[in-house]
């Protein structure tokens, strides 16, 4: 295993130990019924108000997603494997919810805006489905909103000159007020993402 995947191993355990200590839990278990079906609370201290930009430059803030909730995942056009792979996991999630798939938002927001300029990000997540919005920015406007998501981002130099991100893998399940209410982990089994998601869509309303 090389260094940098250790490396990027190490950070998503720090990551997914913070969650844990912080009594983050996903999805409870609730006394209500069988079947789970509740959200947990929204979670105060992630996500909030942003301002970023768009692949065709349009500034996109938190009000213009406000309508439906959100699947947001941060990462980068030059990421080896976490990025496509998630990427291409959330297209496979969107055809499988059919219709429904248009009561929720999607995000894929980079931690690389330097590289990822509001034109590259969207050529890149255009090669999976359109209907993920990609969202770049300044280097101020995409600290501030990982701050915001708690969401770990780190710049790890290569031995070439170049550089690559180490970052968070989750996705981040965000309620009509942008409130934070759960996570689909990398790798997760579909079964248990979708059903998370139609547990977001059925608790819109509420």
């Amino acid at each position: 295993m090389s260094g940098l995947k250790i490396l990027r191993y190490g950070a998503w355990a720090a990551v997914a130990a913070l969650a844990v200590a912080s009594g983050v839990l996903v999805y409870q278990q609730t006394a209500s019924g069988p079947d789970n079906s509740a959200l947990i609370d929204p979670i105060a201290t992630i996500g909030g108000p942003f301002e970023l930009v768009s692949g065709d430059g349009t500034t996109v803030t938190d009000k213009d997603l406000a309508d439906r909730p959100k699947v947001m995942f941060f990462g980068f056009t030059f990421c080896p494997d976490v990025c496509p792979t998630t990427l291409a996991e959330v297209q496979g999630w969107i055809q499988k919810l059919g219709p429904d798939a248009d009561k929720l938002h999607y995000a894929f927001v980079t931690v690389d805006p330097e590289r990822d300029t509001p034109a590259v990000i969207r050529d890149y997540v255009a090669a999976f489905d359109d209907r993920i919005l990609a969202l770049s920015g300044s280097r101020e406007q995409v600290d501030a909103m990982t701050k915001a998501y708690r969401v770990y981002a780190k710049k790890v130099p290569l031995d070439d000159g170049d550089y690559t991100m180490d970052h968070s893998a989750a996705v981040f399940l965000m309620n009509k007020d942008n409130k934070f209410v759960g996570t689909i982990a990398y790798g997760e089994a579909e079964e248990t993402a979708m059903a998370k998601l139609k547990r977001l869509i059925a608790n819109a309303g509420s």
